[in-house]
């Protein structure tokens, strides 16, 4: 711990330093909690989408089966450009996802099975919220980061910042206090002097 000077001016700046301690701690204890909430909120969200990728890409393998043809979508269709934005949660920017931008190859309506316009969109909607996923997942990645930052900071805060203020101010309270009564004993001592002083003088 640092050295202190045992002055008044001293405990007013540790008064102070302490005061704006506990008015910031509430602030960080809301925004842990803020990034907890965002946090499982974000897992939900993912789960949700998993599911439904898992859905989709049943519907995919059943009319694959059905149909029996060898046919690769993915040569019919290429991603062009994920488009995203930037939020703010907490005081935290992460990205935010939009939308999927698709560069789709032309094919011969006539040659293709009817069931590959349909396969076509299902396979963006895959893609879409697969790259929704990823963005999520960053957001979390992002947040889990301040998260341990700010627990960081909280931890800094109840464990020595508090702690070390609040020792000062007894340290230099007790300094203080111990001068003032030397201040009353030597004044005392000074007076009971006079006193003798004028008796011997009267006598």
């Amino acid at each position: 711990m640092p050295k202190i000077r045992l002055t008044k001016n001293e405990l007013k700046k540790q008064k102070e330093i302490l005061k704006r301690l506990n008015r910031y701690l509430p602030t960080l204890e809301l925004k842990k909690q803020q990034i907890i909430n965002e946090i499982r909120g974000i897992r939900r969200k993912v789960e949700t989408i998993n599911e439904e990728i898992k859905h989709a890409e049943k519907e995919i393998t059943e009319w694959v089966d059905v149909f029996a043809e060898d046919i690769d979508l993915f040569s019919l269709l290429s991603v062009k450009e994920i488009k995203t934005a930037t939020g703010n949660i907490a005081g935290i920017n992460i990205p935010i996802f939009e939308d999927v931008l698709f560069e789709e190859n032309s094919y011969d309506l006539f040659l293709m099975p009817l069931w590959v316009d349909k396969a076509l969109e299902v396979s963006k909607n895959q893609i879409i919220l697969k790259e929704n996923i990823k963005i999520l997942e960053k957001q979390m990645e992002i947040l889990r980061e301040e998260l341990r930052i700010t627990v960081q900071r909280i931890n800094l805060f109840e464990k020595v910042k508090i702690p070390e203020s609040k020792e000062n101010i007894r340290v230099i309270q007790i300094y203080l206090g111990d001068l003032r009564t030397a201040e009353v004993v030597r004044g005392k001592i000074a007076k009971n002097k006079i006193q003798k002083k004028k008796e011997l003088a009267v006598a």
